[in-house]
């Protein structure tokens, strides 16, 4: 026994100064690491041998099962489906409400009219539907304006946003093309953007505001005070343009 022990011993000290790591040793010697640790302790690696050891490690932690990548992985995949399970299916009519509110409150226009800008589809299809749901107006009824850029194909982006909504081809206004400039964006958006403009919505507009203020009561005192605490910057003087 202790001359197989001394002879398991020399072998793992002459494949480590053949520059094998611990575990590579381990699966031809049947040792285990912590073993060879003890033995190997004073061993020293030429430099080309450690580079290729540091080499290896760093190419097991980046692709293995274990690395850092994959295990974030993993992480988010548990976060995504435990936030899931906190959402109650079907979502109630206020809660939908409330969601195309806040959605409005954020993305929508300030101004007289009831409309919505952005380029996600996502994000377009909702609100199509929401005022479908909401206030019962089909998407027949809609107006849509698209902002392009001049190499895109104008005809093409308002058939793709009218099969994605329902909104008619013919009831898109003129198209706002961007003019060629040093400047424009050469990654532009695939889509363009695409604004939904809600006919004779003045009315829709306020209730919606209604809902905000609403969503919004617990905090609007500490605004409010905040605001005529700060209310000299209100009075910075705007700069005018030159140009």
């Amino acid at each position: 026994m202790d001359k197989d022990y001394k002879f398991v011993k020399t072998q793992a000290t002459r494949l480590r100064k053949l520059g094998l790591s611990y575990g590579e040793i381990s699966r031809k010697l049947q040792v285990s690491k912590s073993t060879l640790s003890f033995w190997l302790k004073e061993v020293e690696l030429e430099p080309e041998q450690k580079k290729r050891l540091y080499t290896k490690q760093t190419f097991i932690l980046n692709s293995g099962p274990q690395s850092q990548k994959n295990r974030r992985i993993r992480e988010v995949d548990a976060i995504i489906k435990s936030a899931a399970a906190e959402i109650e299916t079907p979502i109630s009519l206020n809660a939908y409400r409330l969601f195309g509110t806040a959605l409005y409150w954020a993305e929508g226009s300030k101004s007289q009219m009831f409309d919505m800008t952005n380029s996600d589809p996502n994000l377009i299809l909702f609100w199509v539907t929401w005022l479908d749901k909401i206030f019962k107006i089909p998407a027949a009824s809609l107006k849509a304006t698209l902002n392009i850029y001049p190499q895109q194909n104008e005809n093409d982006l308002k058939r793709f946003w009218s099969d994605l909504t329902g909104i008619p081809v013919e009831n898109f206004r003129k198209s706002y093309v961007k003019p060629l400039s040093k400047n424009y964006k050469k990654n532009n958006l695939y889509y363009g953007t695409i604004r939904i403009g809600v006919p004779k919505s003045t009315n829709l507009r306020h209730r919606v505001y209604a809902w905000q203020m609403i969503i919004l009561k617990s905090i609007a005192p500490k605004v409010e005070l905040t605001e005529r605490r700060w209310k000299k910057l209100r009075a910075v003087v705007k700069p005018v343009n030159l140009n």
